[in-house]
């Protein structure tokens, strides 16, 4: 194995003292992070021959061009920052969950007065709770909207003078107007803060309690109220499946498919089945124990709910370190363990199962999207009577206001399907000003299609307008000498389709999956188009008075404003106090002055 002489000086000089190493390529970009108790024979097991390394190593390896390592006191200090590393680098090579988004959490805000529930993706130290993550927005939004229905704690972010609209349809009870005191609020926000635990049952004993006491006080519309939220949290805990007759359990379930590899967690708290994540990993040639272990680093690391044991299907080798590691991070005695027999191993078992359920589900339903996408292309040729598949269809959009920031937008859709790396946009120059779409769409074509060969280009050209439209773009595309690619006009109203060949729109089956993907790439043109102009307009209506003064430019227009904070401000301060802005020297500080003292003389004659 051949490696470079920075390679081997660094090699020779490795301490033997635990920490954590960092591989870099060509372009000093990390692309492995990994811990060892001796980092002297760990790194150098890589770059020997006679090791059996897996595909994926020897493919790493021949990218290394460069290391690091840093030292740590022991090998939990290693394991705490590797998972640090590999969070803010986000290695190719080291075990990632697929997607590699941040997942949403629910957030109780504990350091305001009157605590709210809001989602959020990021964890921050502030005071507030937090729960998740979750994987699937819409099972988070469910279980928000149930929170608010059970729990009518506030939503606004900042405390009015009176009650608003959601305490008058019974969404809030209006601690803005005092309606509701301190301490019963809390008891709402501790109700929240259960519920989500898992204590359903505390919850339901506390309402019953509650209830009865308002009752014999006669309060009996508090104690309707807090019947009726008795009655939501027992209709809840009846679909709650009972698995075990007490204890907090996270199951993991792993699973291997063509699709790829699937982990689920179930969540039982206090015997009860809560929930369940579905989590895909990136590397297939990996084996089970090396993505379990991979997969608690970078879920626990970020989990806010650990729960009392995690039990997983594959013996691993750092069962007792990640348990320190939980200890020492997160707080939480926490027991690692592999059940051999009895209801444990069955809930393994019902994870795995519903893994592979999971992938089957999603391997289907990519084959469905792709059957459809793919059907759609054949079936537009066929209506449209088209030479070929458009299997590369391009689409023109055009988006201003009266002629102002004029836009056009060029989508692309491949096999059926958005392939955004080859979008474009155009500002047009042409018609700045006033409205006129024909000669936007004479420009943009004119900058796409004339000069370039006839191996590049589209297997069907769209125009979102009428025969106008239509007519402009062919008057530059046949102009061109481009006389075998196909161009329609895709008319605003009930989307009929003007060809060249023919007075008389095509009318595409209301339910045809042909005319679905025709409006697809209409409405990402126009969504793409827009998008851009609303940037430019709003780049425009930014621009600052000081924009006006010559020699003022974005650094020093953002030192005055770092300096003096309003305009008002810059607009009083003397030639002295504007030079002792960085970057502002004596004549431009004048150049300043003198601004804004004609523009004082202007507008008072205007008066």
């Amino acid at each position: 194995m051949m490696i470079n002489e920075v390679l081997q000086e660094k090699l020779k000089l490795l301490p033997t003292k635990s920490g954590v190493y960092l591989m870099k390529n060509k372009q000093k970009q990390i692309i492995y992070v990994g811990k060892a108790i001796n980092l002297k024979n760990r790194v150098r097991q890589y770059f020997q021959s006679s090791r059996n390394h897996s595909a994926k190593t020897i493919a790493m390896v021949s990218h290394i061009e460069d290391f690091e390592t840093i030292v740590t006191d022991n090998e939990l200090e290693a394991l705490i920052l590797e998972c640090n590393l590999i969070k803010k680098h986000h290695p190719k090579y080291n075990i990632m969950l697929r997607d590699d988004k941040t997942y949403p959490y629910l957030k109780i805000t504990l350091n305001e007065k009157y605590p709210r529930i809001v989602t959020t993706r990021r964890l921050i130290k502030d005071g507030s709770r937090y729960f998740g993550p979750y994987t699937s927005s819409t099972a988070m939004k469910e279980t928000l909207n149930l929170l608010r229905k059970l729990f009518p704690l506030r939503t606004c972010k900042h405390l009015a003078d009176r009650p608003c609209l959601e305490y008058h349809i019974k969404r809030c009870l209006a601690p803005c107007a005092n309606y509701i005191d301190e301490d019963t609020y809390k008891e709402m926000v501790d109700g929240v803060c259960l519920f989500l635990e898992g204590k359903s049952e505390v919850v339901e004993q506390n309402l019953a309690k509650k209830m009865q006491m308002a009752a014999q006080n006669l309060d009996f519309e508090k104690a309707a109220r807090l019947r009726d939220q008795l009655l939501a949290v027992r209709k809840i805990m009846e679909k709650q499946k009972i698995l075990l007759d007490d204890g907090d359990i996270d199951a993991i379930g792993i699973a291997r498919a063509n699709y790829g590899i699937c982990i689920e967690i179930f969540f039982i708290r206090n015997g009860k089945m809560l929930g369940r994540n579905q989590f895909l990993l990136n590397d297939e040639d990996d084996d089970e124990k090396n993505l379990i272990t991979a997969f608690l680093k970078q879920y626990y690391n970020d989990a806010v709910d650990i729960p009392k044991e995690i039990l997983i299907p594959e013996e691993i080798a750092e069962i007792e370190l990640l348990q320190e590691w939980l200890w020492t991070e997160k707080k939480k005695k926490t027991k690692i363990l592999l059940p051999k027999r009895g209801v444990k191993k069955d809930i393994l078992t019902m994870a795995k199962e519903n893994a592979e359920k999971y992938l089957l589900e999603q391997e289907q339903k990519l084959k469905d999207m792709k059957a459809r996408s793919l059907g759609a292309v054949y079936d537009l040729q066929k209506y449209l009577n088209l030479p070929k598949p458009p299997m590369r269809m391009e689409c023109f959009d055009i988006s201003h206001i009266q002629g102002s920031e004029t836009v056009a937008s060029m989508v692309v859709f491949q096999d059926g399907k958005p392939d955004k790396n080859s979008y474009r946009r155009f500002k047009i120059n042409s018609t700045e000003g006033k409205p006129d779409d024909f000669m936007s769409m004479r420009e943009v074509t004119t900058r796409r299609y004339v000069g370039i060969d006839k191996n590049d280009l589209p297997d069907l050209i769209i125009i979102d307008g009428g025969k106008g439209q239509l007519s402009s773009a062919l008057e530059i595309i046949r102009g061109a000498g481009h006389y075998s690619v196909p161009v329609v006009g895709l008319a605003k109203q009930f989307e009929y389709i003007f060809t060249e060949q023919s007075s008389e729109p095509v009318i595409l089956p209301r339910q045809s999956d042909a005319l679905y993907l025709v409006q697809s790439i209409r409405d990402e043109a126009h969504r793409f188009a827009i998008t851009y102009h609303r940037k430019l307009r709003t780049k425009r209506n930014k621009i600052s008075i000081l924009d006006n003064i010559s020699g003022i430019g974005a650094k020093r227009r953002k030192s005055l404003f770092d300096h003096f904070e309003t305009i008002q401000n810059i607009k009083n301060a003397s030639v002295d106090e504007l030079m002792a802005v960085p970057g502002i020297s004596e004549q431009i500080a004048k150049s300043i002055y003198n601004f804004f003292r004609t523009h004082e003389l202007v507008s008072s004659k205007l008066k």
